[in-house]
Formats: structure tokens, C-alpha cells, sequence
């Protein structure tokens, strides 16, 4: 566990919240369709998945990412 000053955060901020749980959800959602033998639902989610990292570039460069100007880092005391 690393306590240095210049740690970028790994990804702790509203972009990256934002892709992972769009993509997460993508996945838990295809994996079902594919137990259940629904194909088209498999692909459908994993465009969802696309769209999640889509997602998650789009809102970094729109300043929610770590190095953002609209990003505020809680600080932990």
C-alpha cells in the first residue's frame, strides 16, 4: 500500500466510478443472457461494455477525471 504525494489516485474519480459500474453492470447482465441462451441480449451488453468505456473517456475529458479541473480528491485524514 502506497502513501506517497504524487499517486495519481489510480482512477478514484467520478469518470472512472462511472465507467466501471456501467461496465460492470454490462458484464453481471451478459453473463445471465448467457446462461439463459439469449444471444443477441450477449451482444447487446457487450456493447454496453463499449459504451462504459466510452463513457469513462468522454466524462475525462470533459474534467471529471483525475487530473480534471472539475475533479475535487477527497482528502483522507
Amino acid at each position: 500500500m502506497s502513501t506517497q504525494h504524487g499517486d495519481p489516485g489510480h482512477g478514484d474519480s467520478p469518470a472512472a466510478w462511472t465507467a466501471v459500474v456501467v461496465m460492470l453492470l454490462g458484464i453481471a447482465a451478459g453473463t445471465v443472457f448467457f446462461f439463459l441462451h439469449m444471444a443477441t441480449m450477449v451482444w447487446v451488453c457487450a456493447g454496453i461494455v463499449v459504451v462504459g468505456a466510452l463513457l469513462g473517456w468522454v466524462l475525462k475529458k470533459a474534467g471529471l477525471g483525475v487530473d480534471g479541473p472539475k475533479y475535487s480528491p477527497k482528502t483522507h485524514d
